[in-house]
């Protein structure tokens, strides 16, 4: 008996970290050229019915302007703990935000898009922005924004 628990013990943690994989996904935002301040952005998933899950990445420092980026601040509630060690530096007119993160498999193919909000100082915001579906056949696909964001892509 002791044998085939040991033998059941050891098969569990041997098969523990497969069940937990994670693997890397690049994010790549490029921004159209317009004239104004460079754009606040986040990056979030929302599940099957369009309700937000979390946040991936959020482009700008002032978080008093996070509220300008409105499905995921209604989403995310605006808590700092949800955007606590992923955010950076506004992405200027014509440029690129690319933000590399480590996204669990149970995740992709799951039903989960990514969304992107985007908001530039006295412009317009935009809600969703640009949005593509987690799945492996979008991998590698440019999906096209309908205001700041030309297009958003993702890779594994």
């Amino acid at each position: 008996m002791k044998k085939i628990t040991l033998t059941l013990a050891m098969a569990a943690i041997i098969a523990l970290p497969t069940l937990a994989q994670a693997r890397e996904v690049t994010f790549t935002t490029q921004l159209q050229n317009y004239r104004g301040d460079g754009a606040y952005l986040a990056l979030y998933l929302v599940d099957a019915n369009g309700k937000y899950q979390r946040t991936l990445w959020v482009a700008g420092k002032k978080a008093k302007y996070y509220k300008h980026l409105s499905g995921w601040a209604q989403g995310s509630g605006l808590r700092r703990s949800e955007y606590d060690g992923v955010s950076g530096a506004s992405v200027m007119s014509g440029k690129t935000l690319n933000v590399t993160l480590d996204i669990g498999d149970e995740l992709i193919d799951a039903g989960y898009e990514v969304r992107v909000d985007s908001a530039v100082e006295d412009m317009r915001d935009n809600r969703a922005d640009a949005s593509a579906p987690l799945t492996t056949d979008g991998a590698g696909k440019s999906f096209p924004g309908r205001g700041y964001v030309q297009s958003l892509r993702y890779t594994f």
